[in-house]
This record gives structure tokens, sequence and C-alpha cells, in this order.
């Protein structure tokens, strides 16, 4: 039997990405998010939700773009650290040892030792509550060689990416392969 344990911003899995802005004075800054996913499909879009009282908040109005850097389970400690630290009080990719990386598409700075990043042009901005939803048209992605597959589109195996438990506040690794979409269905 299933018991009501009220509204809560609970879903599983939640992303853990990476949102690249520059701040007013053009330094890179990044910052964890949980609240995103995709949300169109042509043009194909993603939205990510922020406070305002976040650094980044500002980065994005003031450049209108963003990148998405998606993190591999290696580098669980520093995407933590982009979380908890704030770019209001020292340079965040400094203080990871990470290298930003300047978009050729869109004024924002993406992580260069994560494996994948959409590089995205800010099109909708909706006041929710608390948060502030951002929709971004993906503009390009980018992915190292070593996590595509054979039709060159990135492997979630192979890249490893981290997965955010928001009733527990821990991150996770994904699972194996159970079943290929718009397929294993058909079984039933």
């Amino acid at each position: 039997m299933k018991q009501s344990i009220g509204a809560k911003p609970l879903v599983f899995p939640a992303p853990t990405w990476v949102v690249g802005t520059y701040d007013m004075n053009g330094i890179p800054n990044a910052m964890t998010v949980a609240w995103g996913g995709i949300c169109c499909s042509n043009p194909p879009c993603i939205s990510v939700s922020l406070r305002k009282a976040t650094y980044s908040y500002a980065g994005i109005i003031e450049n209108k773009a963003f990148t998405v850097s998606i993190p591999s389970e290696k580098y669980v400690k520093e995407t933590d650290y982009l979380g908890i630290a704030s770019g209001r009080d020292e340079n965040k990719f400094e203080g990871a040892c990470l290298t930003p990386v300047r978009s050729e598409v869109v004024p924002a700075p993406y992580v260069e030792e994560f494996p994948v990043v959409l590089e995205c042009k800010l099109l909708h901005t909706l006041e929710i509550g608390l948060h502030t939803l951002f929709v971004g048209e993906i503009i390009d992605i980018k992915a190292e060689e070593s996590v595509l597959d054979e039709n060159k589109n990135p492997d979630i195996e192979k890249i490893q990416p981290i997965i955010y438990g928001t009733g527990n506040r821990s991150y996770y690794s994904i699972g194996c392969n159970i079943g290929k979409a718009f397929s294993i269905g058909r079984e039933c």
C-alpha cells in the first residue's frame, strides 16, 4: 500500500549537470544543478532551474546563454564542490582544479574534463516561485570521441554520468542496460 509523503521536489533519477556561465566581469563560473531535463525535441531544448540567489543566475540573464557539462563518475568530488562553493567568493574552476573552455557558439564556458557538453542559447525564462526555469536551445553538443558509440552518439555506459537522489541528497551511478526503448514493450 502506498503512503502519502506530501508534496516535495522528488523525482528519480535527477540529472547531475554543471551549468557554465560568465559572470559580469567575464570570469568563467560553473554550478551544479539537479533540476533540469530535455523539454523539447524540435528545436532541441533543455531546461534548468536556478534560484535568483545563485551567482550563475545573473550570468545566464546577462549573456543569454549557458552550457551544460555532463560529468562522469570519476569527477563526483569536483561536481559536488561546484555545487557548494560560490563564484561570488572564489574562482570555482581553480578551486575544483578544472579547466574552463570558451564555447565557440555561445557566450558561456564549459568544463574541459567532462565528456559531454551542451551549448545553449537562452530561449525562455519563467519565474516559478523560488526557482526560475531557463529554457535553452541546444546549438551544439560536443562529446569526447571515447564516449561515442558506433553511430557517433554519446553512449551512457561510456559516459558514466552521475545521477542525483533528491530524497537523500546523494550521488549515484547508472546501472546496466535492461531493455531497448520502443521495442521491449512489444513483448507484452
